[in-house]
């Protein structure tokens, strides 16, 4: 769906003229309390010790390691010591580690994972250590024990919960997202059905076999149902999946009439907003999270889409609306009242707020109009402040960005040519990953742990 669902629904914007540029606004970096900005910690890997003969312990120890290492990168607070750097041994337990050789260069590391793992009756057994490599007194800084049913995916899982330890207590209390998962829309199956997949991309697999156009999927913050919107009979309805169940169940409130487009759960889960055209224009509604007590929020001429809540507040919406011409971002509280614009020209789309309820990231074609050629990329604002800054530049058409749980990460759609993947980079714009290499990918949507 490109460029945007605000575009499809509403081509007479195409038509419009630029309005006159606006003032350029300080791209100075508001720090968004999750460390990023901050010196980063220099942290070493070390390959897990095999212990036992069993013959499928190799390649689970591989896996492991593997993924601890990644998500030890992707952190975004850690300078990790390149595998080349460190020192050729594999300490087991903290008898076996000499962290003077660790601390001293090259590998120059200030703390250390390590430990040791077992496939021992089928079940894999996990030993992880963190030690302060500069504290000869008493360097033990975290020490877990893990026992799952062996298999490569459990392996996978055990290097996620450490790493996700790591970061918690090295990252001043938040949370890590190695264990979080990404919904999107994938067209690889030749129809967009929704899809899930881990944080770094591995896992892929469709949740949906609808056989339609399903599009926008937002993930409950309990991580138990899926709301999207999907083209039926009767045109396009907001629909709930439970991922509990297994299959599709009622949400009465989107298919009362009209176009209902991009719904967005509340972060207590109690409440979803959505698009309708059931009463004419598109507006934003709200409704239980069950799918009972509709109401309108917004009644304007001009389209009304893509709600976001805060998440922090719960009593506070972003949306995009075409009230004056082209669509810019508003904000505005939980009952429609104190609307505020929050974006100054170009063409905005595509809210999303963060997890402290102080800045939205969303697409931004700040040039748009004929005669000035401009690109669709991400930006982050602090609401406070309207202070922008830019996180893309010069690849590709960029949309529908979403926070990671952990505030310092963001997921997005980008387009390259006539190919459509999902990437994920840092809040501040740096780190930029591609998830997805087959079909066409869109819409993705972070869950919220």
């Amino acid at each position: 769906m490109k460029v945007t669902q605000f575009r499809l629904l509403f081509p007479a914007l195409f038509l419009l003229l630029l309005a006159a540029p606006a003032a350029v606004r300080a791209q100075d970096w508001v720090h968004t309390g999750t460390n990023l900005g901050n010196d980063r910690i220099r942290i070493a890997a070390a390959d897990f010790k095999q212990v036992g003969d069993d013959p499928q312990t190799p390649a689970l120890k591989a896996a492991f390691d593997a993924t601890l290492y990644t998500d030890l990168a992707n952190a975004g607070i850690f300078d990790l010591v390149s595998k080349s750097m460190i020192p050729p041994v594999t300490p087991g337990s903290q008898n076996e580690i000499n962290l003077a050789q660790w601390s001293a260069a090259p590998s120059n590391a200030a703390m250390v994972a390590f430990g040791a793992l077992a496939d021992t009756n089928g079940r894999l057994i996990v030993y992880g250590w963190l030690d302060d490599a500069r504290n000869t007194v008493s360097p033990q800084v975290l020490a877990k024990q893990y026992n799952e049913e062996a298999s490569q995916e459990a392996a996978r899982t055990v290097a996620h919960r450490f790493a996700d330890e790591i970061i918690l207590r090295l990252g001043g209390g938040i949370n890590g997202i190695a264990e979080t998962k990404i919904y999107f829309v994938s067209a690889r199956s030749g129809t967009k059905e929704i899809w899930e997949m881990d944080y770094d991309g591995q896992n892929a697999h469709a949740v949906t076999h609808l056989g339609t156009i399903s599009l926008s999927p937002r993930i409950s913050p309990d991580n138990a149902r899926i709301a999207f919107a999907s083209l039926g009979s009767q045109g396009w309805a907001i629909r709930m999946f439970s991922l509990e169940l297994g299959r599709l169940v009622s949400f009465p409130a989107g298919t009362a009439g009209g176009s209902n487009q991009s719904p967005a759960w509340s972060g207590d889960g109690t409440k979803i907003a959505f698009s309708s055209s059931r009463s004419g224009d598109p507006e934003i509604w709200v409704a239980d999270g069950s799918g009972a007590n509709p109401r309108r929020l917004t009644s304007f001429r001009g389209p009304d889409v893509s709600p976001t809540w805060n998440p922090r507040t719960g009593t506070e919406l972003a949306w995009v609306s075409g009230r004056t011409g082209l669509p810019q971002i508003y904000t505005m509280d939980q009952d429609g009242a104190n609307i505020q614009r929050m974006t100054d020209g170009g063409y905005a789309i595509s809210p999303s707020w963060s997890p402290n309820g102080q800045f939205l990231t969303f697409s931004w074609n700040r040039k748009y109009g004929p005669g000035a050629p401009g690109g669709q990329d991400i930006y982050v604002m602090d609401i406070a402040s309207k202070r922008w800054l830019q996180l893309t530049h010069e690849a590709g058409s960029n949309d529908f960005p979403s926070w990671a749980p952990d505030g310092r990460h963001i997921v997005f759609e980008r387009t390259l040519g006539k190919h459509t993947d999902i990437w994920s980079m840092l809040a501040d714009g740096t780190d930029q990953h591609q998830l997805t290499h087959s079909g066409n990918n869109f819409m993705p949507n972070w869950s919220w742990k």
